[in-house]
């Protein structure tokens, strides 16, 4: 892991940044609707688990672009990571909580689901940790509301304008014709990024759906 340090007289956004960091601190959600046929068919046919293959697949979008593996750091001082890692949540039937886990970000998707499974097969079972692994910073986070779909989803933190990892929340995933869609909500930091970014996220994340492939 390594943070780079910005120089904001450098940067293309310093007076957008300084704007929504200082003079307007603002964060801003977006819910997106994701078409995952194509994509469900193909872990489908393998017999994969639709979670931890979209995890990947956010994973992949977002470490693909600075804006989203921003953050401050213990100066407040704006920077970036070189890779971030997502962090998700996994459900605890038997007690209806959950526990928050992390995973390293792995190019490789085998790789990556092999790493997913041995995390559940580790923590799966500990229903009374919020989150039982060694906290790390260059994180962002993922959770998943499988049982309702929706169309918008917006999450109010408190002392929420330093906080410029991005989150994302998965909703259920319905038929609508010959069609599967996938409620997909955004939060993000305005100082790090513009709707023009988290556009083009989503859009990326539904081009790699389009053209999902498993390894064989």
């Amino acid at each position: 892991m390594e943070f780079h340090r910005i120089d904001l007289e450098q940067y293309p956004r310093k007076e957008h940044y300084r704007h929504y960091r200082q003079a307007v601190p603002c964060t801003y959600s977006m819910t997106v609707t994701l078409d995952m046929t194509h994509m469900l068919q193909k872990i489908k046919e393998k017999g994969f688990p639709f979670y931890p293959v979209i995890i990947y697949g956010i994973s992949r979008v977002v470490n693909a672009h600075q804006e989203f593996r921003m953050a401050l750091d213990e100066l407040g001082r704006l920077g970036y990571y070189d890779v971030v890692h997502p962090n998700y949540t996994i459900f605890h039937p038997k007690t209806e909580t959950f526990s928050s886990l992390w995973m390293p970000y792995q190019e490789n998707l085998s790789a990556f689901l092999r790493q997913y499974q041995e995390n559940l097969v580790r923590y799966g079972d500990q229903p009374t940790a919020f989150s039982p692994m060694p906290d790390i910073p260059n994180q962002f986070f993922i959770s998943c509301i499988p049982w309702v779909s929706f169309t918008e989803f917006h999450l109010n933190i408190q002392h929420g304008y330093n906080h410029f990892a991005p989150i994302f929340t998965i909703g259920k995933y319905q038929r609508s014709g010959e069609k599967i869609l996938l409620p997909l909500a955004v939060q993000v930091h305005h100082a790090a990024c513009d709707g023009f970014h988290t556009a083009r996220l989503t859009n990326e994340l539904q081009a790699w759906a389009d053209y999902f492939s498993l390894p064989e």
